[in-house]
């Protein structure tokens, strides 16, 4: 079988360099960006607030390949934005209350979603990671939904990058996660009979004005309208770009076998829905830190363990990408320097303020 395309994208936030502050300079930075030569403007969106830039990888089939971009997009937005005397900063969720209420971005999207639930989008202080994955068709999409369902707690585990909020320490490692799950349709998605059901579903949430429109459905993997993939939207934004890396192998790890899986009828396993909210909300208070539901087995374990699980459940798929050695040595680091939410929170009892700062800002001095 071909190895399955992946893309990705990243959301940042724009920050003060001394105080960690967001700051409203989307468009100017944006605009900067675009005129840098290795940098098309196309790559780079604006987010729902005026202090947040998203990037978008180009269609990629090696991870080789989705770090140099992501490099390189981190790269020359970040030149962009020291232009304008203000840094990008790699968090899940601004770790310090802006100066006043957020300003929502120009877009009429956003613009509505202003007006439907104002307190939620001047909230929404954070920045995700998105992965997409090319699927050949709907059908198979939804397959591959079903069976990502079990393993949604570990990614977002994994990606836990947001631990402080209003210049607190929620003592979560994923705060992000929480603060969107308070949007109508959110966390993980429902179990699917097949494409018909999910279009059907999907169509009536529209068509009954629960939302909007599709791009509403802010579950943790769905299907893209905009390609042909499945969207997995369960991590952070992650500090080092190779963290990205390694979560975007693991993810396509996970299609590739929930593919191979449907073509052999194996069974897939159908957690609870309300199963499924408590394990995500155990991975985005404890993160690695403490005991994870193992799809497996179905039942609690190190989190190490149920990592370990995972990197043994995708080992084909990993094989056959040619990404076995890589992911495996990413994933094992993490488990030994811990997640960003971990160093983030040992940045700042380190060097307080200003520590956390550099980090999340990438401008941690060389040991």
């Amino acid at each position: 079988m071909d190895t399955l395309t992946v893309g990705v994208e990243e959301e940042f936030f724009l920050v003060h360099p001394a105080t960690g502050r967001t700051v409203p300079r989307a468009e100017q930075v944006r605009t900067a960006a675009g005129l840098r030569p290795a940098l098309a403007s196309a790559e780079v969106q604006s987010g729902l607030l005026q202090c947040q830039l998203e990037v978008n990888t180009p269609v990629c089939r090696t991870l080789d390949e989705v770090g140099g971009h992501l490099l390189r997009l981190r790269h020359s937005l970040a030149e962009a934005a020291d232009e304008l005397d203000c840094r990008l900063a790699a968090s899940g969720s601004a770790p310090f209350a802006p100066l006043g209420v957020p300003a929502v971005s120009a877009s009429p999207r956003y613009r509505s979603m202003k007006a439907d639930a104002a307190q939620l989008a001047a909230e929404q202080l954070i920045c995700g990671m998105h992965v997409h994955v090319g699927v050949p068709d709907r059908a198979t999409g939804v397959a591959v939904l079903n069976r990502l369902r079990p393993w949604i707690p570990v990614l977002v585990a994994l990606g836990g990058n947001s631990p402080m909020w209003d210049g607190t320490d929620t003592d979560f490692a994923s705060w992000r996660t929480v603060v969107f799950g308070r949007w109508p349709v959110s966390g993980t998605p429902p179990p699917f009979e097949d494409a018909d059901d999910y279009e059907r579903r999907v169509g009536a949430l529209v068509d009954h004005g629960i939302i909007r429109d599709r791009g509403q459905l802010y579950w943790h993997a769905r299907l893209s309208e905009r390609f042909p993939t499945v969207e997995v939207r369960a991590t952070d934004v992650q500090l080092r770009p190779e963290e990205a890396v390694m979560l975007a192998g693991l993810i396509r790890a996970l299609v590739a076998t929930a593919m191979a899986g449907e073509r052999a009828g194996a069974p897939a396993p159908v957690p609870p829905t309300e199963f499924m909210a408590g394990a995500v909300w155990h991975a985005a208070r404890y993160g690695l830190t403490n005991e994870l539901h193992d799809p497996l087995t179905g039942r609690q374990a190190k989190a190490g363990d149920v990592v370990a699980a995972l990197l043994k459940y995708t080992l084909a798929a990993l094989r056959e990408a040619g990404d076995e050695r890589q992911v495996t040595s990413l994933a094992h680091r993490l488990l030994r320097e811990g997640q960003g939410a971990d160093r983030q929170r040992a940045a700042l009892a380190a060097a307080g303020a200003t520590g956390l700062v550099r980090l999340i800002t990438g401008a941690v001095p060389a040991s």
